[in-house]
């Protein structure tokens, strides 16, 4: 392979890798919680795997929206980093759906406070200790 052709294949890579870098982020974003036997729920980024922990990275005037498929009620709640608007964050029936739109740049940290099972859903058995859902997003 000649030099010339080298440099012109790795400057592309390099065109395609800054560019990638670059791409704005995704405005939105969607969780689902759902009920399982092992640590009772847990949620799915945009379709992905189920896990208690999260990450999602949004540009600014980004929302998530959270609907809860989970047998017990959830409520939204910020952890930590500055402060966002919840809006409807107690998703207190199965299909509830919670929203959170990010103003500013910064890293927020959300989570749910899980209530008890739904009076239909009694007698649900569950495995070892239930997660606590995280939720870390990346607003830049």
């Amino acid at each position: 392979m000649n030099m010339k052709r080298t440099f012109s294949i790795a400057a592309a890579l390099l065109a395609i890798l800054a560019a990638t870098a670059l791409a704005a982020p995704p405005k939105n974003g969607s969780l689902l919680i759902r009920h399982q036997v092992r640590g009772c729920h847990t949620w799915s980024v945009n379709g992905g795997a189920f896990k208690a922990t999260q990450s999602l990275t949004l540009g600014v005037g980004g929302t998530v929206t959270i609907t809860n498929s989970d047998v017990m009620p959830h409520t939204l709640v910020r952890l930590a980093g500055p402060a966002v608007k919840l809006q409807s964050p107690a998703m207190a029936h199965m299909s509830a759906v919670a929203k959170v739109t990010f103003a500013k740049p910064g890293v927020y940290v959300l989570g749910t406070k899980a209530g008890e099972d739904y009076p239909a859903m009694k007698g649900i058995k569950t495995i070892g200790e239930d997660n606590v859902l995280r939720l870390i997003v990346t607003v830049r």
